[in-house]
């Protein structure tokens, strides 16, 4: 079972062992998302104390429990389960899972992964002949409420195939059932859900169209990098011989899945015997993303306990952690002028296109590439937007920051930048907010139970703009996002002239509460 579902969602290569790897050279290094940086000094971040999740059909192995663990091994764990329930010695251990458990938490000296001092708790469903999306809906849940219910970012590194969903005519419209737990899960437990993107033929599309988390597509290396989107993803337009299939594998509409890529081709993993394997595929993208999450919160928590004047809870938000991750990508290499942000390299569609060439970038009516979504995630440039801080709209902000907040229907906040922006200069701003997906709570115990379902209550419509600071009418502005379908709003532009601006909150369409939080991110280059 599970090598069948391997090469169905991961496309692993196994090469056997190799000689280890410089830390610089892997995805988790300089090349990858430049996490090691912040695991130095003065950052000293781990991701200590912080309780990330993983679930998926198998689950990693724990030293004392499972025979088929190396003695001394790379991965601590700090639960592991069948479900809801205790894992029983040697069942449902898999290779699979404990190498994407060792992107996230490897304590290998020669090769560490994103967040190797968090602490991760990891359950397996069992076998798709005896589970489906109820099941996993319930392992979900159980992984959330662990470590008293403060568990930061749960890892996706499988999925569903539309084939054996019980709808009828079921497609990736947001509500098979596990996705609709994914949002509400995502929403009521206050978790980052990271999603594997779909790929190959067949694919593990569900829970690939869930709102609330972030869906992640993988990149390959080219000269040393992680630069260029692999051709494996499926994330492109339903054009040509393959578009029956592609319409099938994407989001239903107009609405965009990948959220990032990170790397994810040919890295080089342990399995349970400590045996290095080379591997590809969005399983072990996506658990980059989980774990950087971890980073950022122990450097979150740090500042709550200095008491940060401007710093609050609202740092913890799933939200606030989504809008740092997308808006502090890698797209477009800086030239060294600083105009673009300080971005470290130039990341490439599969027909090598940049950002600049997309569709998100010349229609504000499309937040995301199909491809990329933001751009690649930097772990690094997370944590210089994290470390901004929280800045309220009722007085002038810094350049650089972001904020939770809440806004009413048919109202906006406005954040006015206090300095002048430089002309040609490029902003990035991100507006996350979350579906509201409820539980039909049928016993009353605030809890999922099999047999129990979800009620979609919609998406309400929020925008962002970019307008001179003494404007008032969003039309005039200098740069939008105006999405009608995502749960995200996200602007790259250049600023066209010199001067002052605001960013502007605008809660456009009402589908569901009169009030809607939301997370905001912003990055800009202020003038001389």
């Amino acid at each position: 079972m599970g090598q069948k579902w391997i090469s169905l969602a991961c496309s692993i290569a196994i090469s056997g062992a190799i000689a280890p790897v410089l830390a610089a050279d892997n995805s988790t290094g300089e090349a990858g998302i430049n996490a090691h940086k912040l695991h130095q000094p003065p950052y000293n971040l781990l991701g200590r104390k912080i309780a990330i999740g993983q679930v998926e059909i198998g689950r990693p192995g724990k030293f004392g429990v499972d025979k088929a663990v190396a003695w001394n091994p790379h991965v601590s764990l700090a639960g592991v389960f069948y479900r809801n329930t205790i894992a029983k010695s040697n069942e449902n251990v898999d290779n699979h899972a404990m190498m994407v458990a060792g992107v996230m938490v490897s304590r290998d000296k020669k090769s560490p992964g994103v967040a190797p001092g968090a602490k991760l708790y990891s359950s397996a469903v069992g076998s798709l002949r005896q589970s489906g999306q109820a099941e996993e809906c319930l392992a979900t849940q159980h992984v959330a409420l662990q470590n008293g219910g403060d568990v930061r970012a749960i890892n996706f590194s499988f999925g569903e195939s539309l084939q054996r969903d019980s709808r009828e005519n079921a497609s990736l419209d947001g509500n098979a059932l596990l996705t609709q737990c994914i949002d509400w899960s995502g929403r009521v437990h206050d978790v980052l859900y990271a999603i594997a993107g779909n790929q190959g033929s067949g694919g593990i599309p569900i829970p690939t169209d869930q709102y609330n988390g972030i869906v992640t597509a993988y990149t390959a290396k080219r000269q040393g990098k992680f630069t260029k989107v692999d051709f494996a993803n499926l994330s492109a337009k339903p054009v040509g011989s393959g578009s029956r299939l592609i319409k099938r594998e994407i989001n239903a509409g107009d609405r965009r899945a990948i959220g990032l890529v990170a790397p994810g081709n040919k890295l080089d993993l342990k399995d349970l015997e400590g045996k290095v394997n080379e591997v590809s595929g969005t399983s072990f993208a996506a658990p980059h993303i989980t774990a950087a999450v971890a980073l950022l919160q122990e450097y979150g928590d740090r500042q709550l306990r200095q008491s940060r004047s401007d710093w609050s809870i609202g740092s913890r938000r799933h939200e606030v952690m989504k809008a740092v991750l997308l808006n502090s990508v890698n797209k477009i290499k800086d030239k060294g002028d600083g105009l673009l942000l300080g971005m470290s390299r130039t990341i490439l569609s599969k027909n090598n296109q940049t950002w600049l060439e997309s569709d998100a970038y010349k229609d504000a009516k499309i937040p995301l590439d199909i491809e990329m979504g933001t751009g690649q995630l930097d772990a690094y440039r997370a944590y210089e937007q994290f470390s901004g801080g929280q800045w309220s709209p009722d007085k002038p902000v810094p350049s650089k920051g972001w904020d939770y907040r809440s806004v009413s229907a048919n109202a906006f906040q406005d954040y006015i930048l206090a300095k002048p922006l430089r002309q040609n200069s490029f902003v990035s701003i991100t507006l996350t907010w979350d579906r509201l997906v409820e539980l039909k709570d049928k016993n009353q115990n605030q809890q999922y139970d099999v047999g129990e379902s979800f009620r979609d209550r919609g998406l309400n419509n929020l925008d962002i703009y970019l307008i001179s600071k003494n404007e008032t009418n969003p039309v005039t502005s200098a740069c939008a996002s105006t999405s009608q379908f995502d749960g995200v709003e996200h602007i790259f532009c250049q600023v066209p002239k010199a001067g002052q601006y605001k960013i502007r909150v605008q809660y456009r369409q009402k589908a569901n509460e009169e009030k809607q939080s939301y997370a905001l991110a912003w990055w800009t280059v202020s003038g001389n």
